[in-house]
């Protein structure tokens, strides 16, 4: 007689707790069946609380149920792994967990039960989960049968079975029998879980590391144009100069401008070999990205989480190449050093000259170190670089002591007390003339542009009222028009003072300030952060009107003094 072929499926084998192939049978008096170790554990979590319930049809049985082993079934299962049985060839559609029997269709999964459910099982779900947040998931397409080597990468080497779980402890993929063992007690939790956080963090680590590079980038083109911008101002200052020395001089002063624009050159170049870099580790980070976005649409969850960790994103910021060194050398040292050469006699020219060019010279390493003498600054107490100023004291380390432009004075302004002090008169003076000297506005400029932090005081005395602000070397001077007024057009700013009125004036646009102004005012440029403050100075400091701009060439000092008004630049 030919023996009965019975057709079976592996999940029918299949603890529903552990979701592997039943170990030690035994089966509850509701008539479903798990792994002995399984239904103990379930048993003894502190969720039971008393309650020993099936994990599949949640029936209650009190007391506790005697356990032993199903020796039959155990029996049909170590003759069904014995048989060698294969997997189907065409992937299969989800099963109910809850099911006994023949198994329906899954409609629905809870990820906080691990289990699927079909429509039937899932309404009993909701009724008794009803109010709990539970992650429910549509259940999942069914994977096709992976190849004979990819499925032995997915098996536990030491116990054959689907790595499943993802041990945190020790940062690897385990099997619910490593669990139970090797690593009892260790934080393990399902890899599909596992690879969603390491998946979110990898993305967030990308897109911090992109905005770091873009910020250093936009640094390092606003550094690019300080220097330009310092470089002019301190080529002006020269020209200005050596247009007062005689003939003999004149190869001096192009030799002088040759030595700033090699050290722009290299300013300029440093920063652009960083900026450089900068777009080589942009592109490195976007074929980066694209493995890692590659890597994201597999659904091999072991696989993902194994190579995720080769994926590398720079965490490193490129060092920004200090600037404050620039603007004192061209401001400072090398312009004390050419009116030094400009009062000198002829024998005294060279050696001057060689004194000049070696510091010009010295700028790479100035600049090189003034980021940790930044640091040890603030250390002792001192105010960083990238602090805003609190107290005079703090203003006072920018100070920066104006000298006046004859060639631009009014020819109405009147200068005493080594022209630090500027009156308007009723009669002209005898100025020659020149292209740069306000016609009508009885104004004057200061020599020195500033593409920096600068502070300056000014002191005023009289009834005709002063104005106190900064302007473009390129605002026009002659004529009677708003566009050679202080602060009435888009290329100067100022604070009009007078005795009962104080107001800011930019571009035709007066702001009222209801504080009335002192006898001396501060005024605080910080050129970088493209702010322009002004502050009554008496007992204490007390901002008056602080404006937020953009500023695209080197500013001047600038001052319109009216009739009977005297003004002072005050000097430390």
């Amino acid at each position: 007689m030919a023996a009965a072929t019975i057709s079976v499926e592996q999940d029918q084998f299949c603890c529903s707790v552990c979701l592997e192939v039943l170990r030690d049978p035994v089966t509850i008096p509701c008539g479903h069946s798990y792994c002995l170790d399984c239904i103990e554990d379930y048993w003894t979590r502190p969720k039971q609380k008393g309650q020993y319930s099936c994990p599949q049809c949640r029936q209650v049985f009190n007391p506790r149920p005697l356990l032993s082993r199903n020796t039959v079934l155990g029996e049909v299962v170590e003759k069904f792994q014995r048989s060698g049985f294969q997997h189907s060839d065409k992937p299969e559609d989800a099963k109910c967990s809850v099911c006994s029997g023949r198994k329906s269709k899954a409609a629905k999964s809870c990820l906080t039960c691990t289990e699927s459910y079909c429509a039937s099982h899932w309404r009993v779900h909701e009724e008794r989960f009803h109010g709990k947040a539970h992650k429910v998931a549509p259940v999942p397409a069914p994977a096709p049968v992976p190849a004979p080597g990819e499925q032995r990468e997915k098996l536990c080497p030491q116990h054959d079975k689907l790595l499943r779980l993802y041990c945190r402890s020790e940062q690897q993929c385990v099997c619910s029998v490593c669990v139970k063992e090797r690593h009892k007690g260790h934080d393990a939790v399902p890899v599909l879980e596992e690879r969603t956080a390491q998946q979110k963090k990898l993305q967030e680590t990308s897109l911090k590391s992109v905005q770091k590079l873009k910020d250093a980038e936009k640094e390092l083109r606003y550094v690019v144009k300080y220097i330009k911008h310092s470089t002019e101002a301190a080529v002006e200052e020269s020209e200005r100069i050596f247009s007062k020395l005689i003939r003999s001089i004149e190869k001096q002063s192009c030799e002088v401008k040759e030595v700033i624009r090699v050290q722009e050159r290299a300013a300029v170049s440093q920063a652009e070999e960083l900026l450089e870099k900068i777009q080589r580790e942009i592109v490195e980070l976007r074929r980066t990205d694209a493995e890692l976005e590659k890597l994201c649409r597999t659904e091999d969850h072991g696989y993902f989480l194994q190579k995720c960790k080769s994926l590398h994103f720079p965490t490193k910021t490129v060092e920004i190449p200090s600037i404050d060194a620039l603007p004192y050398l061209m401001y400072k040292t090398m312009r004390g050093a050419l009116v030094d050469l400009k009062e000198s006699l002829d024998e005294t020219l060279e050696k001057e000259f060689n004194r000049i060019s070696n510091k010009a010279l010295s700028l790479k390493e100035t600049s090189n170190q003034s980021t940790s003498e930044k640091t040890k600054a603030k250390e002792a107490g001192g105010l960083p670089y990238d602090s805003e100023p609190k107290t005079r004291a703090d203003f006072l380390q920018y100070y920066n002591n104006l000298t006046l432009d004859l060639n631009t004075a009014n020819p109405y302004l009147c200068f005493s007390d080594g022209r630090r002090v500027v009156t308007t008169r009723s009669d002209p003076q005898p100025y020659p003339d020149h292209p740069d000297r306000f016609t009508s506005w009885a104004q004057v400029l200061c020599k020195a542009g500033m593409a920096g932090r600068c502070y300056w005081e000014v002191e005023w005395t009289g009834n005709g009222g002063v104005s106190i602000g900064v302007c473009y070397k390129n605002m026009s001077r002659s004529g009677g028009g708003s566009d050679c007024k202080l602060g009435h057009n888009p290329k100067s700013w100022s604070l009009d003072c007078s005795s009962s009125v104080c107001s800011f004036q930019h571009n035709k646009e007066s702001v009222k300030i209801d504080a009335s102004c002192c006898s001396k005012i501060g005024v605080y440029l910080d050129y970088r952060g493209g702010t322009l403050s002004f502050y009554n100075i008496s007992d204490t400091i007390i901002l008056l009107y602080k404006v937020k701009t953009t500023f695209s060439q080197p500013v001047y000092a600038g001052f319109w003094v009216g009739l009977g008004s005297s003004l002072k630049l005050c000097s430390l």
